[in-house]
């Protein structure tokens, strides 16, 4: 039974190329209490975003929330989100759309 399961899990290297996937776990929960910071322009030229956990390439790292400038032109912000692309799931940037 012992050299079914090597035999499997050679198996498995092999189909995938000889890399095995990592996973890491999920960040902790991280809860922003209180108002947001003071904005530092008029309302309606700034954009609040919202506080996320971001892989830096080691580690996640959190991200506070912040106010950005609303470029000329741009509707409303995205927020980062998880997204399927290509049958993998990746973390999409926070971003303006018109």
């Amino acid at each position: 039974m012992r050299t079914y399961g090597l035999v499997l899990a050679a198996a498995l290297v092999a189909a995938s190329g000889g890399a095995m996937a990592q996973s890491f776990a999920p960040p902790p929960l991280q809860v922003e209490p209180g108002p947001p910071p003071p904005i530092p322009g008029p309302p309606e030229r700034y954009e609040l975003v919202p506080g996320h956990w971001a892989w830096n390439g080691v580690r996640y790292v959190w991200h506070p929330r912040h106010w950005i400038l609303r470029p000329v032109g741009y509707a409303h912000w995205v927020p980062g989100h998880w997204g399927n692309r290509y049958g993998r799931y990746v973390w999409i940037e926070g971003h303006w759309a018109r």
